[in-house]
């Protein structure tokens, strides 16, 4: 018996609840009430009316915030660049070197530093880069001044996060290199083209999919990152998750954290959709 219209609208609404109550509860109430205090005032754990916009004032008002912010994003940009510059050599040579029975071995080894947790990686990096560690003990050895790189609290972030957000942009580059049609190469090959412009003409634009995916993976989350700050960083190059947390809970200011909140949200908003928008026009998507 055939279904009418209108069952088949019930039929998809049962399907999709769960999902979408889970979505309500979980992401859309906690997003809108950090939007409602964003607009209200309040301070030391008090929240009231009347609605006001001084919050998103204060932040533009003060150097310091905005500083902080465009520190945020210069870190998480070049976070980013670093990252998938580091990747994509690593995710090309599985893709077109490794032999097809050993891809899920490799692919196994690069998810490994998930096994440890994040905190020990960071110490560990701190054996590595900080005074009288592997990278300084190796200098003095061979004559040279040690370098000290973790009194370096920006490049040690950049270092740590480069580090740490890697294998997740190795693993969608990878996917979209897979699915590069590996005859287009060869017909690249056949009509005189070298190896090199056959992959910026061919393989790149075509794997550009998964580079933008990679990127917008670890930018996303490395603006907001607050653990490396704070651990490799000592707290002295705080970034506007750090920001954040000192509002909230420290200062139990929640509008003017909220405010933060909603800005950072909006700052990463805008560069996502430059990402993507980007991709339109490089693949020849957009006109």
């Amino acid at each position: 018996m055939a279904q009418t219209p209108g069952s088949e609208a019930r039929t998809g609404l049962k399907l999709i609840s769960p999902t979408a109550i889970f979505v309500i509860l979980l992401l859309a109430v906690p997003l809108a009430t950090v939007l409602i205090y964003s607009v209200m005032t309040g301070g030391r754990g008090n929240v009231s009316l009347p609605l006001t916009f001084e919050n998103y004032s204060e932040l533009w008002s003060k150097s310091v915030y905005g500083y902080i912010m465009f520190k945020s994003l210069m870190v998480a940009l070049v976070v980013t660049a670093t990252t998938v510059l580091l990747a994509y050599p690593v995710a090309y040579f599985v893709s077109f070197h490794v032999k097809p029975e050993r891809k899920s071995l490799w692919l196994f080894l690069i998810t490994i530093p998930f096994w440890t947790s994040y905190i020990i990686r960071v110490s560990l990096w701190f054996v590595i880069l900080g005074y009288g560690g592997v990278l300084d003990s190796t200098l003095t050895a061979i004559g040279l001044q040690p370098l000290n790189v973790a009194s370096y609290s920006i490049l040690s972030i950049i270092i740590v996060l480069a580090h740490a957000y890697a294998p997740f942009a190795v693993l969608p580059i990878f996917v979209s290199l897979e699915k590069v049609d590996r005859s287009l190469l060869e017909a690249g090959q056949d009509l005189g083209e070298s190896r090199w412009v056959t992959f910026l003409r061919v393989t790149l634009p075509l794997s550009m999919p998964g580079v933008i995916a990679a990127a917008l993976i670890v930018f996303i989350p490395t603006v907001g990152d607050y653990v490396t700050p704070e651990l490799v960083g000592d707290g002295k190059e705080p970034m506007i998750a750090n920001l954040i947390e000192t509002q909230l809970l420290k200062l139990q200011n929640f509008p003017q954290g909220s405010a933060f909140a909603v800005a950072s949200m909006l700052m990463v908003g805008i560069v996502a959709v430059a990402f993507v928008v980007w991709n339109r026009r490089f693949i020849g998507g957009g006109k």
